[in-house]
C-alpha cells in the first residue's frame, strides 16, 4: 500500500470536511470554520503495552489512562519496530526506518563514530508543521544527538560511555520552545537545557521529572500572556517523560504506597517470569516490579494533569492527544531486564489517540508501526500532501477516522549491533506470529517462531514444527528488507 493511496482514500472518506476545515492559511490559521487542530503527544520511556489497567494484563493502577482510553482509539497491536530509545525516536521524527534515517543504535559515545544521530537534513513532521504556521514545543527526553568531547559534565557521562548531549537550536527541527535533555536518568533531580541555554548552562530541578514536565506542559498550554508560544497560532507539544525507565527506585513514595500490601506474586502474573529463587528473571522482577508499576501510576497521574489543563482551557475539542511509548520493558520476562528483544513485553507499546467528534472511541487491532505515526498525524491535521516522498511509513488516517481501509499484514522487527548494519536480528510480527532470524558474525543462524495466540507468553519456539509458516514469513520479511534496502539480506 502506498501513501498516495492513503491520501486519496483519506480525502474521499472525509469528503473535504476535515481537510477543508483545517486548510492552513498563510498565518497558520485554518481558512475554514475552525482553527487547525493542536497536537499534544505524550510518550514516557519504557512503558510496555501491558501496563495499562483497562487492558486487564498487568495489575497496574492507571485511572487517567483508563478514562482516556474510553474517549479515544486504542490500538492494541501497536509496536516499537526497533524497541530501544533512539531508534524509535528517529523513526517517529522522520517516518523512516533505521537504515534510512541512520539511527541504528542508541545515541551514545559508542555509536557516535558511526554518525548515529538524527540528521539535520531530514525533514521531520515538526519541520512540516513549523512551515505551516505552528508553534512547537518539546519537553523532556530527546536522545537524538551524539555526545562529543569534551563531554558535558554530568552523571550520565561518567564511566565507560557518555550518553547526554545538548541539542543546538539548528538541530531542533522547528521546535521553538525547548526544555529538554539528551539522556539523563536521575529522575528526582533532572537536568534540562532551556530554549536559550548554551551547552555549558544546563539547569537542574529538584522535582520528579514527569511532575516537572507536566507543570511546564500546563504552563505551555495555558500560555499566560503569550509567554510560551504565539497565541494566534495552533500548537504542537511533545512531552517525553523518562520514567518508567530505570532506575526504578527514583519515584515518589506516594506512588509506591498505592501498591502497599501487594506481594511480588500478586504483581507478577506473566508466565514467562520464573520467580524461583535462582532465576535471573525472578531476581529482576522481585527487585523492580513494584517500583516500575509505581512509576507507571505516577506517569498516569501527570498525564491526567495535562488532560485536565486542556479541559479547563477549553481546548479538548480542538486538540489531538496521543499517548504512546518508545518501547516496552521485560522486567524479568524471558530472563531479560529491559528491552531490545522481540518479545511482546519489549515490542508492544500503548497507543491511544483522542480527537473528540472526529475519531470514534473504540479498540482496534491495526498493526501500527512506528514510522506510520508521522504521515498519519500530518494526514489527520490536513497536511498529508506535505509528507515527503522519502517517508517510509504509511498514513493510517482513513482507518483512524472510519475504521475502514487496507491493513498491513505484518510489522518489521529489527536490531543491529553497533557499527554492523548488515548483521543482527530481523523479523516480522503478525497478529498471530512473531518470527525472527538472528545473524551474528561467526555464529550459527538462529530462527525463532512463536504462536502468540496459542502461546501468549511466547514460551515455545516452534520454528522446526512449522516449516510452512517459516517459509511464508521469510518471504514477508524479505519484502520489508528490500523495501528498506537493508544490507542484512546479503550478509
Amino acid at each position: 500500500m502506498t501513501r498516495k493511496w492513503n491520501r486519496r482514500r483519506f480525502l474521499k472518506a472525509t469528503a473535504g470536511g476535515i481537510v477543508g476545515a483545517f486548510t492552513m492559511g498563510p498565518a497558520g490559521v485554518a481558512a475554514g470554520r475552525k482553527k487547525a487542530p493542536n497536537l499534544v503527544f505524550v510518550f514516557p520511556d519504557q512503558m510496555r503495552g501491558q501496563a495499562l489497567g483497562f487492558m486487564k494484563e498487568d495489575p497496574v493502577i492507571t485511572p487517567n489512562l483508563d478514562r482516556f482510553a474510553s474517549e479515544g482509539l486504542v490500538l492494541t497491536n501497536a509496536v516499537s519496530n526497533y524497541p530501544v530509545c533512539s531508534p524509535f525516536r528517529a523513526m517517529f521524527m522522520t517516518g523512516k526506518f533505521p537504515h534510512s534515517n541512520g539511527v541504528l543504535s542508541n545515541c551514545n559515545s559508542n555509536s557516535a563514530p558511526y554518525d548515529c544521530e538524527l540528521r539535520q537534513s531530514d525533514r521531520c513532521w515538526s519541520d512540516v508543521l513549523k512551515d505551516r504556521g505552528y508553534s512547537l514545543g518539546y519537553i523532556g527526553k530527546w536522545h537524538l544527538d551524539s555526545p562529543y568531547k569534551p563531554y558535558v559534565p554530568c552523571e550520565n557521562n561518567r564511566g565507560k560511555m557518555a550518553w547526554n548531549e545538548w541539542c543546538p537550536p539548528k538541530r531542533r527541527h522547528g521546535f521553538d520552545f525547548w526544555h529538554a535533555y539528551g539522556t539523563y536518568d536521575y529522575h528526582l533531580t533532572p537536568m534540562y537545557w532551556t530554549t536559550d541555554s548554551t551547552r555549558e548552562t544546563p539547569i537542574k530541578i529538584k522535582q520528579w521529572g514527569p511532575e516537572h514536565e507536566a507543570d511546564l506542559a500546563g504552563e505551555y498550554i495555558r500560555n499566560t500572556g503569550g509567554k510560551y508560544r504565539d497565541p494566534d497560532k495552533p500548537f504542537a507539544l511533545v512531552v517525553s517523560m523518562n520514567p518508567p525507565h530505570t532506575p526504578y527506585h527514583l519515584v515518589p513514595q506516594k506512588y509506591v504506597d498505592m501498591y502497599e500490601g501487594k506481594s511480588v506474586e500478586d504483581l507478577v502474573n506473566r508466565a514467562n517470569v520464573d520467580l524461583s529463587a535462582n532465576s535471573p528473571g525472578g531476581k529482576i522482577a522481585r527487585k523492580s516490579i513494584k517500583n516500575y508499576f509505581a512509576m507507571v501510576t505516577g506517569v498516569d497521574d501527570q498525564f491526567g494533569r495535562i488532560l485536565n489543563t486542556l479541559k479547563v482551557e477549553g481546548l479538548e475539542e480542538d486538540t489531538i492527544v496521543v499517548f504512546t511509548s518508545d518501547h516496552g520493558n521485560c522486567i524479568g520476562s524471558h530472563n531479560h531486564a529491559t528491552k531490545n528483544v522481540h518479545y511482546e513485553e519489549s515490542m508492544r507499546v500503548p497507543f491511544i489517540i483522542r480527537w473528540p467528534g472526529r475519531i470514534r472511541p473504540r479498540h482496534d487491532d491495526l498493526l501500527m508501526s512506528t514510522p506510520d505515526i508521522y504521515p498519519t498525524l500530518l494526514d489527520l491535521m490536513g497536511h498529508g500532501a506535505d509528507v515527503p516522498r522519502s517517508v517510509q511509513g504509511v498514513s493510517r488516517a482513513p482507518l483512524f477516522l472510519t475504521g475502514k481501509g487496507r491493513r498491513p499484514r505484518s510489522q518489521l522487527y529489527m536490531w543491529a549491533p553497533v557499527g554492523q548494519p548488515a548483521w543482527g536480528r530481523r523479523g516480522v510480527r503478525t497478529k498471530r506470529y512473531t518470527f525472527v532470524i538472528s545473524k551474528i558474525p561467526d555464529k550459527a543462524v538462529e530462527t525463532t517462531l512463536h504462536d502468540n495466540v496459542k502461546d501468549r507468553y511466547q514460551l515455545r519456539n516452534i520454528a522446526t514444527d512449522k516449516p510452512e509458516v517459516v517459509a511464508e514469513l521469510t518471504k514477508e520479511l524479505e519484502k520489508w528488507l528490500r523495501k528498506n534496502d537493508d544490507p542484512w539480506l546479503k550478509s
